[in-house]
């Protein structure tokens, strides 16, 4: 007990309004060096050793737990078993690895845990597949103990298979489903098991200490990112496949890739690309290519491993890592603590698979109803992860530290990141940031975030909202948190595809292409909290974006079919113009680069990437999902257009701030670095900004007030109107002109569409320059 109490020391009550100083780069004290889980140690099972392990679980509604031991990960039964002993809430157990030897085990260890408890007495005649000991199946505490049901522990490192894996030969829950129909099957043969490993020593190299502000965030699944590459020589698909291809990204100007789940996930019986195949419209149905549906938050994915031996996912994972960290490259993971993948009732309270968090201690690991019979599901996934109790935090907090300290991560995105506001734990959910008890605040003060400048420490990213009221949650996360602008990218779309029907005022996106301070600022925290993004995973890649009209997810394979999916996806064909097409694109892009904030966008956006207008394509491990590097002429140039995008906003820290820009007034009084103007060049006014019949607009920044000297101003004219607009331009600079950087018009398309030398002069103050309808113009003065 003594241990968990240091653990939760951790745990720093955070001042409503206070903004912590981030701590220097630490190893974050985690639990699993003190036992939890399963490790070699000495026969004293506090050290380490070889000679032993030892197996330690929490539950504090377990009555007896035993550990059952594996020579093979499936099909067989158990070589031996082992009872734990109970010590306040925690269950340990050292066995000598002697004794596993004798007993059959003479290579990788598989392990899972049997529990029993008020629902499920436990008794000595209790045989695996019997109803001895049983009373219900879950009592009026929420108990759903059953001893049928193998249990894979939650801080396994490696874990055997999936839950529904051809290795197992289980295909449906039924072997890990309670209820009448199923309590009495035994899951022991088919469960996925974790695998004792020891100590992995290899480097994942030196960390960057980049500042998030300077970051060029690349999201991609990691799989896809070189499953189609024929550049790839082998092990397409894998964490070597990404070390294979990490110069791409150094040369694309990506300084973050933010990789889809990598956690071990119910993936094995996806659906393969087969041509000898034959397929059926609901051939699909049930796969997991994206991998929301953890069972596990320490172990890496062992699909995506190209060795999958024990141990060497882990080992091949941290050897990725290094590859990117030698080019320079931050890693990001997408962590899902919202849900997991144990799913909900079916239809009846009594009835719902039993993986390992549900038998191990159903009401601290989930929100359930007020009768504690259900789930309250605020996620879309049957349950929602108990972020407030302790424990559950406790599991969310080792895990980071884990993944930081021992893998080499240096940032987190977080799937549903409202949940982890969460101050209720039963029957209810509220968000709330001023509670310093709730994950949000006990992550910031146990696991040291990057400072503001750059230096150690991770990057927090959090996808502000849920399901169901109360849990959209954009700009309202606390101190410490960066966030998915989906404000940037819903009045982004809706200006570019929605003109007419939609109200979006030139203040609104002003207010977005300055770093959304009116979102960020009164939470103390700075333009580059705010993630800038036009379009991610889930939905619409970027040309799709402005390719499509609406979703279309019941496609045959390669395509879909797809289910759910958003409808409102303020998407346009642009008229089926295949060139508007690409023009709208490139405002997108080239606004990302040129916004206050971090700049994000989805891999495959780069070379204008399609998924034939399905918007939900979870389930797809198809070419349809994998990055394919063969491109057309069109293609090769979006793509050089991207690379000069990236390289011109890295050139200007101007671009980049650290700080609010300082607006003026109408009258030009206070700081000039950043300043709205109409189309004819004068400043605008709190009437024009607040005009959605206003469709054109321009801003300058002054680059000479964040120590640029090769140039002292960036213009950025923007029309969204449906006709061209001329541009009065405003002062340059004393003895200045402006210069051309680009624009994104169809007269300019092309290779040469950015010119970073901005070799062009195109006049001083007063020169007119005319943008094409719905067009984006930079300019440099110098």
């Amino acid at each position: 007990m003594r241990y968990f109490v240091l653990g939760l020391s951790l745990m720093l009550s955070l001042a409503a309004c206070s903004t912590p100083t981030p701590p220097s780069e630490v190893k974050t004290q985690f639990l699993n060096p003190t036992g939890m889980g399963a490790r070699y140690t000495d026969s004293t099972g506090n050290n380490t050793g070889t000679t032993h392990i030892t197996f330690r679980v929490w539950s504090s509604r377990a009555t007896h737990m035993e550990v059952y031991l594996y020579a093979n990960p499936a099909g067989t039964d158990e070589n031996t078993r082992y009872t734990l002993n109970q010590d306040g809430h925690f269950w340990k157990v050292t066995v000598p690895v002697s004794s596993l030897n004798a007993a059959g085990i003479t290579g990788a260890v598989y392990y899972g845990y049997r529990a029993w408890g008020p629902n499920w007495n436990y008794d000595p005649n209790w045989t695996r597949g019997s109803g001895a000991g049983f009373v219900s199946d879950v009592d009026a505490q929420g108990n759903r103990f059953n001893p049928n049901k193998l249990l894979l522990d939650p801080y396994a490192l490696e874990v055997s298979h999936d839950q529904h894996s051809t290795t197992s030969g289980n295909y449906l829950d039924f072997a890990y489903a309670s209820g009448p129909d199923h309590r009495y099957e035994d899951s022991g043969r088919v469960a996925p098991k974790g695998i004792v490993l020891n100590t992995d020593t290899s480097s994942y190299g030196t960390k960057p200490t980049r500042a998030l502000k300077d970051d060029i965030v690349y999201e991609v699944h990691l799989a896809g990112f070189t499953k189609g590459n024929s550049g790839v020589p082998s092990c397409k698909g894998t964490y070597y496949g990404v070390t294979q291809n990490a110069e791409y990204l150094k040369t694309l100007g990506i300084t973050a890739v933010e990789f889809l789940p990598v956690q071990d996930t119910d993936n094995d019986s996806n659906d393969v690309n087969d041509a000898t195949s034959s397929r059926s419209a609901t051939s699909t149905s049930g796969d997991n290519y994206w991998g929301y549906w953890h069972l596990n938050y320490f172990a890496p994915d062992r699909k995506y491993s190209c060795n999958t031996l024990p141990g060497e996912p882990t080992r091949e994972f941290k050897e990725m890592v290094k590859a990117l960290h030698d080019r320079g490259i931050k890693v990001i993971l997408d962590m899902v603590y919202n849900h997991t993948g144990e799913g909900g009732t079916w239809g009846r309270a009594d009835t719902a698979p039993i993986n390992n968090y549900r038998g191990l201690d159903n009401s601290a690991y989930y929100v359930l109803t007020d009768d504690k019979q259900g789930y309250l599901d605020v996620t879309a996934t049957g349950n929602t992860f108990n972020t407030h109790h302790p424990v559950a935090q406790q599991l969310i907090i080792d895990s980071l530290a884990y993944w930081k300290d021992e893998m080499g991560v240096d940032g987190f995105r977080f799937d549903l990141a409202s949940v982890l506001g969460n101050s209720c734990e039963v029957g209810c959910y509220k968000y709330d940031k001023l509670d310093a008890g709730t994950a949000l605040n006990k992550i910031v003060a146990s696991i040291p975030t990057r400072p503001e400048t750059g230096g150690n420490g991770v990057d927090l990213i959090a996808e502000p909202w849920a399901v169901g009221d109360g849990t959209y949650q954009v700009g309202n996360f606390p101190w410490g948190w960066s966030e998915w602008n989906g404000q940037y990218r819903d009045h982004l779309r809706k200006d570019q595809n929605k003109l007419g029907s939609e109200n979006i005022t030139p203040g609104m996106l002003s207010r977005r292409f300055a770093g959304s301070a009116d979102l960020f600022q009164d939470d103390g925290r700075k333009p580059w909290n705010s993630i800038n993004y036009v379009a991610a995973h889930d939905g619409l890649t970027l040309k799709d974006v402005y390719s499509c009209n609406g979703k279309n997810n019941d496609q045959a394979w390669p395509n879909g079919p797809s289910d759910g999916g958003e409808n409102h996806n303020d998407s346009w064909d642009q008229g089926n113009i295949a060139t508007d097409q690409r023009k709208a694109a490139r405002n997108a892009m080239a606004l990302m680069m040129l916004s206050a904030g971090t700049p994000m966008f989805t891999g495959g956006d780069e070379f204008l990437r399609s998924q034939g207008c399905n918007n939900n394509a979870y389930n797809l491990d198809s070419v349809a999902n994998w990055l394919n590097y063969t491109l057309s002429s069109d293609q090769q140039n979006f793509k050089t257009f991207t690379q000069n995008m990236i390289q011109f906003r890295k050139a200007h820290p101007a671009l980049r701030p650290a700080n609010f820009y300082g607006f003026t007034d109408n009258n030009g009084n206070g700081l000039e670095q950043h300043q709205t103007f109409k189309a004819d060049g004068t400043v605008a006014d709190s009437a024009f900004l607040d005009d959605a019949s206003q469709n054109a607009f321009a801003y300058r920044i002054d680059a000479s007030e964040f120590g640029e000297t090769a140039i002292t101003g960036i213009y950025v004219a923007y029309n969204g109107w449906s006709d061209q607009v001329n541009f009065t331009l405003p002062y340059p600079g004393s003895g200045k002109n402006w210069h051309w950087v680009t624009d994104t018009c169809t007269w300019a398309e092309g290779a040469s569409q950015v010119d970073l030398n901005a070799t062009t002069n195109v006049g001083v103050q007063g020169s007119v320059y005319s943008v094409c309808a719905r067009g984006l113009l930079v300019l440099v003065s110098k």
